[in-house]
C-alpha cells in the first residue's frame, strides 16, 4: 500500500483511482480547479498562471532551502510579493514551510527555511512523474520520500514543535520534534540498505536526543545502536500512536 500511497498522494479519489492514469488526471484536475475556482472563491485575487508557475518552481525545490527573492527574480514579481503567494499556499495546506531548528548552541546553524509541497501526488503531478518506475529513477526521489515521511510524522505528533537542523559544519537531521523536554530526531533516507553520515552523529550529540529514528522504506525494523532504529514509516507511525 506505501508504494501506491507515496506515489499518488493522500487525497482518497487520486489513491482509490483504479490505474496511475486515472490518478494522474484527477490531480491535474484538481490543481487547476484549486488554482482557478478555489483560490477566488477563497476571496484571493492572484493570477492562476503565476500562482501555478511558482507552485511548478517550488515542486523542483522540494525538500530545499527556500530563497524567496531568487524565486522573485525568475517570477519577475518582488520578494515580498513571493512571500504572499508562498503564505497563500501555506494557508491552503498545500505547502509546508519547515523552519530551521532554534538551538540554543555555540554553533552556525542554518537560518533558511526548508520548503516541502505536502502532498507527494501534487508534487509528482507537477513534477510530471507518471509512475512508480518513474519516481524511483527521478533525482527528485530521495526528497519526495523525505517530504512523504515528515508530513507523516508531523500529523502523527499534534502538538510538537517541527523543524531541521544544520550547521555550516555539515551536522544535519531532517526532521526534529520537540516537546517540553522531549526530542525526537528522524533521518530520511530511500534506500533499502540505508546508512547515515557522521552529520547524523554530530547532530544527535549537538541536541541530545532522546531517541532517532532512520526511515526507510524496508519491510521490518532493526536496531542501529541504542535510542536509533532503522524502520518503515509505518512501524514508526504505530510507535508514536502507541507512545
Amino acid at each position: 500500500m506505501l508504494p501506491r500511497l507515496w506515489f499518488r498522494g493522500g487525497f482518497p479519489r487520486s489513491f482509490l483511482a483504479r490505474s496511475d492514469e486515472a490518478s494522474r488526471a484527477w490531480r491535474e484536475s484538481f490543481t487547476r480547479t484549486f488554482l482557478e475556482r478555489d483560490i477566488p472563491q477563497l476571496g484571493f485575487n492572484v493570477p492562476a498562471a503565476m500562482l501555478h508557475r511558482l507552485w511548478r518552481m517550488l515542486s523542483h525545490l522540494h525538500g530545499q532551502m527556500l530563497n524567496s527573492s531568487q524565486l522573485g527574480t525568475a517570477l519577475g514579481v518582488s520578494h515580498t510579493t513571493v512571500r504572499s503567494y508562498l503564505d497563500l499556499l501555506t494557508q491552503t495546506f498545500m505547502v509546508r514551510i519547515l523552519e530551521p531548528f532554534a538551538a540554543n548552541l555555540a554553533k552556525r546553524l542554518v537560518k533558511s527555511p526548508k520548503v516541502y509541497l505536502r502532498d507527494s501526488g501534487i508534487l509528482h503531478s507537477l513534477l510530471q512523474i507518471d509512475s512508480l518506475d518513474d519516481l524511483l529513477a527521478h533525482p527528485g526521489c530521495g526528497a519526495s520520500w523525505e517530504g512523504l515521511v515528515i508530513e507523516n510524522v508531523i500529523a502523527a505528533l499534534p502538538g510538537w514543535q517541527p523543524g531541521f537542523y544544520r550547521t555550516a559544519a555539515g551536522a544535519e537531521l531532517d526532521l526534529v520534534l520537540e516537546r517540553g523536554r522531549r526530542r525526537i530526531a528522524v533521518e530520511c533516507k530511500v534506500s533499502m540498505a540505508p546508512t547515515v553520515s557522521r552529520g547524523f552523529w554530530s547532530a544527535l550529540e549537538d541536541l541530545g536526543i532522546d531517541e532517532a529514528w532512520v526511515v526507510a522504506p524496508i519491510a521490518e525494523p532493526y536496531p542501529l545502536r541504542e535510542g536509533v532504529t532503522v524502520a518503515p514509516l509505518r512501524a514508526l507511525l504505530d510507535h508514536l500512536a502507541a507512545a
